[in-house]
């Protein structure tokens, strides 16, 4: 890592100078300053510099490398969810990238803090994920690194099998000490009738054990079912499944790792908006005045990399601008007096277009969504007709063939629904445990509820796989294919390597 440049002390004082004079609540940031190869090991480890020895995290530092070298991607910060917040700051980068990096950074920080959606999250976790790290280590030492890593590898593939409320529920009393505790009542043990000289005959000791046996295990049994359709699998196996003590320590180290991450997942368009919206402020009413220029080319540099964090991706909405775009409409709005009943119920198009009461709300207003708010809820509330014809979206196809693209739908229901679909359980399938002695084998059975969306086999496949590996017993899931334009209700089944499909009528083996 550089040592920290005094042009760099600088500008961060000037930006927190500025920070000082608006409603930003930041957590205190320190800045490092690292080299493009740092930074791509660093991005690989998700931004932090101490992870556990996986596979993956080199795939992706090759990954973000290659794409560095090639040409196709530049990574210039990187910001972590801590108290104070760590921050990387590309090494050479040009002194108005500085700047914005600096300003976005405190934006982020300032999200971090004050979001709901983060409230429950470890802000010591630049710690925590040391220890984590530290932990692993410790247990490949004794297990080896190819059992342990065959094990993270089936944690990591159930890591999206969460339930995102979880961290907002009230603890769940425990059932083994209860606040009045009631004596559970000891069920009789059938026997057959007899004068008392005949029990020892009629029923023997070891008869009376077999049946007390079988009554205790069926109680036991009863008792482990799932009360209802469980969301949060992770959770459901890390409880109940027959796990060595040092599997179970690394599921509750990835679960609390998804747990920290999963706000981050939910909140990408208002954060990255929210950030963009505060170093495009900073920018443009304080950092380009002259005075303050450190060198003469700055407001180029600074808009032509603004308008690259903007642009619109060709085959992916782009959540630096959707989410800059929409809070500059509600900010306007609440500026305009553009909302609530009497603007809503006004059908004259020429007074609406008009419309401003300089109610002058509008950043309180947005203070108050980056506060209360999720992406859904963002989308939800915000994305009006109004927004949509104002910023031209649309539904396209590409033509793979010609390279062509065209639009297929303009229809604002049609695209407001797409959009709330892919951010609803972050674009992934609905999938709950429903039994965990399917067929009284001890087997566990999930359920995946039908939103006429398909499961990918390839997925569904591995994720079955390696759900039965933590379980260590057959696992299957009911879902619904699509043959011939109908709905079609199967089986997968997993059971150890082997996975085979089941219909009403045949098996086959995937």
């Amino acid at each position: 890592m550089t040592k920290y440049p005094q042009e760099y002390k600088k500008i961060q004082e000037m930006v927190l100078g500025y920070i000082a004079n608006t409603k930003l609540d930041p957590f205190p940031v320190v800045f490092e300053v690292v080299s493009s190869d740092e930074m791509s090991s660093i991005a690989s480890y998700t931004g932090f510099p101490r992870r556990y020895p996986h596979w993956r995290f080199g795939m992706e530092y090759e990954r973000n490398h290659n794409m560095n070298k090639y040409g196709f991607q530049q990574i210039y910060e990187m910001v972590i969810n801590n108290n104070p917040a760590y921050a990387y700051l590309l090494e050479g980068s040009e002194i108005s990238t500085i700047k914005t990096v600096m300003a976005h950074v405190y934006g982020h920080s300032d999200f971090f803090k004050n979001n709901y959606m983060f409230k429950n999250t470890n802000r010591n976790m630049l710690n925590k994920m040391g220890d984590n790290a530290s932990i692993i280590r410790k247990i490949i030492d004794v297990h080896g690194l190819e059992k342990v890593e065959s094990f993270i590898d089936s944690c990591l593939m159930i890591e999206n099998l969460i339930d995102a409320n979880y961290t907002f529920q009230p603890p769940k009393r425990n059932d083994k000490a209860p606040i009045f505790e009631e004596q559970e009542t000891a069920q009789e043990i059938p026997r057959f009738k007899a004068k008392d000289y005949m029990q020892p005959f009629i029923n023997p000791p070891e008869f009376l054990e077999a049946q007390k046996k079988r009554i205790d295990e069926a109680q036991k049994k009863e008792k482990e079912k799932v009360p209802g359709p469980e969301k949060n699998i992770m959770l459901f196996l890390l409880e109940n499944a027959p796990l060595e003590p040092w599997e179970q320590k690394i599921l509750a180290i990835i679960m609390e790792e998804a747990y920290y991450f999963l706000p981050q997942r939910q909140t990408k368009i208002m954060n990255e908006g929210w950030a963009t919206y505060w170093h495009s402020k900073l920018m443009t009413e304080y950092l380009l005045r002259p005075e303050n220029m450190l060198q003469k080319d700055e407001l180029i540099s600074y808009l032509d990399q603004h308008s690259k964090i903007i642009q619109q991706d060709r085959k992916n909405i782009n959540p630096y601008r959707l989410g800059l775009d929409l809070f500059r409409y509600v900010e306007h709005c609440w500026n305009t007096g553009r909302h609530g009943k009497e603007y809503e119920e006004c059908d004259n198009l020429e007074r609406k277009q008009r419309w401003n009461t300089n109610e002058g709300k509008g950043l309180e207003k947005i203070f108050i969504v980056r506060s209360c708010y999720n992406d859904i809820m963002f989308i939800d509330e915000f994305f009006t007709p109004e927004f949509a014809a104002e910023q031209n979206y649309f539904m396209h196809i590409d033509d793979s063939s010609t390279d062509e693209r065209f639009i297929f739908s303009r229809d604002f229901a049609v695209i407001k629904e797409t959009m709330l679909n892919q951010l609803t359980n972050l674009g992934l399938p609905l999938i709950y445990i429903v039994d965990s002695n399917f067929k009284n084998r001890n087997e566990l059975q999930l359920y995946h509820k039908w939103t006429g969306i398909p499961l990918r086999r390839d997925f569904a496949v591995t994720t079955l796989k390696s759900i039965a590996r933590i379980w260590k017993r057959p696992v299957n899931i009911e879902t619904v294919e699509i043959e011939k334009e109908k709905e079609k209700r199967i089986r997968i089944i997993a059971d150890g390597e082997e996975v085979k499909r089941e219909t009403g009528t045949s098996t086959q083996f995937i």
